[in-house]
């Protein structure tokens, strides 16, 4: 009889795969907790060798280690390559023992996380040396100011009690953070709206009926069955005439963690807001957002401020105007007395824009079929910077809906692994995000270690009578995810922490704005929009009816985003203890940048992940301020020619493949050769900035 072979972790071996890409099929969930506990004790013992080295403190002998957790055999890695796998399937594939791991597991990192950061014997050789380095490269540089500075941040220089009670800080956050996010997955996974009745149904076009339908087979229940996923939530909220059904969705959707349940988000908010404020103070900022602007390209919140409000000039008059024409829409169907509410937003701009354009979005979904559409965007990155994608089977994935690439370079090199993970699921956040496995980084022997980039989204399911037919929103949502995902695959750069989407925050979302341009370009809807059915290409008039409609509701949506921004603003620039109440301080914050009737039982903050527990509080601003970059840059690539690979190969250059080795506003002038205006972006979405009238 054959011995049993012992199973080992396989977080414990090389992974013996295409492109040492995690072996998911193998992991399995008891493996996390092991991997994580070794992966700490491991760190903790190359810490303990870095300070008790008795060499004189270098760059190489102190910054380098502490930044790069792997010595020349890659042993100490484990740590970093389980963290990459878990909470991205904790974000992607989900399910109610990962999540109680997770909560497990939190405390213990960030303690683990506070003890390299407050101990003062490796603070000590790090402030030798950022005090005493010879001549370093820019790259070189930059990570050792960084270095520098993220131990000040965490609190290095504070005394004993205030490492403490930073501690503490630290660690109630990140459980109330995570504590947060599986709350709004919860919430937004309780509900459905169960139809049987099929006239209820009515307005709705064929692929958002089957759409539910399909979804109704899946929970086992006859009819049909909508959800508060985007996909499924859209198509609803657009054109189903019950009015009825829609303030439901609409108020299950709106008001998501304020129920009095185990999910209600409205005193983790409170104390979330309050957790960082204590923390900036206790650094020696006076807010927040002090503490956050710091390191950004805005610099200070008075920045801040003067984009919102520039930014509220020029868009708040045509806001007004756009949501004028949609009520006189609604009321010269419904009559003079008719009031707009929220939940007929959507139904009536939906009219209105039929209307003016003849255009809507089901008019445009039998040309994105999501196959082709990948071929679009495959083909554009190619056409720009001559990479190609091949589909690789044989590389393991973590869920049947997860396609995995090669991707290589335009001298046929290999550049990258890409998975793309398309459709809404249990144990899925809802949204579009990029994420990594493995960054870019070259390595003791000169090797180029490549990276291991995903893209999540939740695009429309494919069902059984129709393949994924996209929306336009959807596809640009898959190029400004893809944008991210060249980043990350173009980094070119010594020191992992500094390659790929490791930049500022409010300069990582150029290169995916950048991208959302081509998706009305015609010259790039030629290379792919073809009925699924006939293969047809998409026709000109079509095309001119997207491109004439491009700003239909513009200066709407860009108020939209300033009023998530002043929200943001709002609870990260309080100097003292906040305990108002979280519904009507929401409404007074975003109140300027406000154009249609708010609802006082409605809540936007228990929800907002982007700045709760998704990294950009004080930060939200970035959206905008990276769409100021975006269109000042594609107005170079308008002027060159938008597939010009010269223009191509100076992006990649300057901006795609430096990460975060120089500022991001050096590397934005190297490309542009000049400072960014907010011009290009208003030339874009049509508005004319009315001229100050002379005292």
């Amino acid at each position: 009889m054959k011995e049993q072979i012992e199973r080992v972790n396989p977080f414990f071996q090389d992974y013996h795969t295409p492109h040492e890409v995690p072996p998911f099929d193998q992991i399995r969930l008891e493996d996390y907790e092991e991997a994580f506990m070794e992966g700490i004790r491991r760190e903790d013992e190359q810490i303990e060798m870095i300070i008790n080295d008795p060499a004189t403190p270098t760059f190489e002998n102190t910054i380098v280690r502490v930044d790069d957790d792997k010595d020349n055999e890659g042993y100490y890695d484990l740590l970093s390559k389980v963290s990459s796998v878990f909470f991205n399937l904790l974000s992607a594939n989900t399910n109610d023992e990962m999540d109680a791991l997770a909560q497990k597991l939190s405390p213990v990192l960030t303690k683990h996380a506070n003890d390299i950061r407050l101990n003062e014997r490796l603070f000590e050789r790090i402030q030798y040396v950022y005090h005493h380095h010879g001549t370093l490269t820019p790259e070189e540089k930059m990570l050792l100011d960084n270095c520098y500075d993220g131990f000040v941040r965490s609190g290095a220089l504070l005394d004993a009690a205030g490492k403490e009670r930073l501690r503490q800080l630290t660690e109630e956050a990140a459980m109330l953070g995570l504590q947060f996010s599986q709350n709004v997955l919860k919430e937004n996974k309780a509900f459905t709206l169960h139809i049987t009745d099929e006239a209820q149904l009515d307005g709705l076009p064929e692929t958002a009926r089957e759409a539910a339908a399909h979804e109704a087979k899946e929970q086992g229940k006859e009819g049909w069955v909508f959800t508060l996923d985007f996909p499924s939530y859209s198509p609803f909220m657009t054109y189903s005439t019950q009015r009825e059904l829609r303030r439901q969705m609409y108020m299950a959707k709106n008001t998501e963690c304020i129920h009095d349940n185990t999910e209600n988000n409205l005193e983790i908010c409170k104390r979330l807001i309050n957790l960082r404020r204590e923390l900036a103070q206790l650094l020696g900022f006076k807010t927040y957002a002090d503490y956050v602007l710091r390191r950004r390209m805005a610099g200070n919140v008075r920045t801040v401020r003067h984009l919102f409000r520039e930014l509220l000039d020029a868009y708040k008059p045509t806001a007004i105007a756009e949501v004028k024409a949609i009520e006189e829409e609604a009321r010269s169907i419904e009559g003079r007395r008719f009031t707009l509410k929220p939940w007929d937003f959507s139904y009536y701009s939906h009219k209105l824009q039929l209307r003016k354009y003849n255009l809507d979005a089901e008019m445009l979904r039998p040309y994105f079929e999501l196959s082709k559409v990948i071929d679009g965007v495959f083909g554009l990155a190619n056409r720009l910077y001559g990479i190609t994608f091949k589909e690789n089977k044989e590389i393991p994935v973590y869920h049947p809906d997860v396609k995995a690439y090669e991707v290589f370079d335009k001298d046929g090199s290999f550049l990258a692994v890409f998975y793309a993970d398309f459709h809404p699921r249990q144990g899925k956040q809802g949204g579009a995000w990029m994420t990594e496995y493995q960054g870019q980084w070259i390595d003791h022997k000169g090797v180029n270690v490549r990276p291991h980039v995903s893209v999540v989204m939740n695009v429309t399911k494919p069902t059984a009578d129709k393949p994924a037919l996209l929306t336009l929103g959807e596809v640009e949502t898959f190029l400004h995810e893809f944008g991210h995902s060249l980043h990350g695959m173009f980094a070119n750069t010594r020191f992992e922490s500094l390659s790929g989407t490791n930049v500022w925050w409010d300069f990582v979302e150029l290169p995916s704005q950048f991208m959302e341009n081509y998706a009305v370009e015609k010259e790039f809807l030629r290379t792919f929009a073809f009925h699924y059915q006939t293969g047809e290409p998409m026709p000109d008039a079509l095309i001119r009816r997207i491109v004439r409609s491009r700003n239909f509701n513009a200066a709407y949506a860009c108020l939209r985003q300033v009023s998530f921004g002043l929200l943001d603003m709002a609870y990260y620039t309080l100097r003292e203890p906040f305990d108002e109440d979280i519904i009507a301080f929401e409404k007074k914050a975003w109140k300027k940048a406000m154009v249609i009737r708010q609802l006082p039982d409605t809540c936007m903050t228990v929800q907002f992940s982007h700045i709760m527990s998704g990294g950009y509080a004080a930060g939200y601003y970035s959206y905008k301020w990276a769409e100021v970059l975006d269109a000042d840059a594609f107005g170079v690539f308008k002027k060159n020619g938008i597939f010009d690979q010269a223009t191509a190969q100076r992006f990649r250059d300057h901006i795609l493949s430096k990460g975060g080795t120089e500022p991001p506003q050096v590397l934005y002038r190297r490309f542009r050769g000049g400072e960014p205006t907010i011009d290009a972006l208003l030339k874009r979405n049509g508005i004319v900035r009315k001229k100050k009238q002379k005292k």
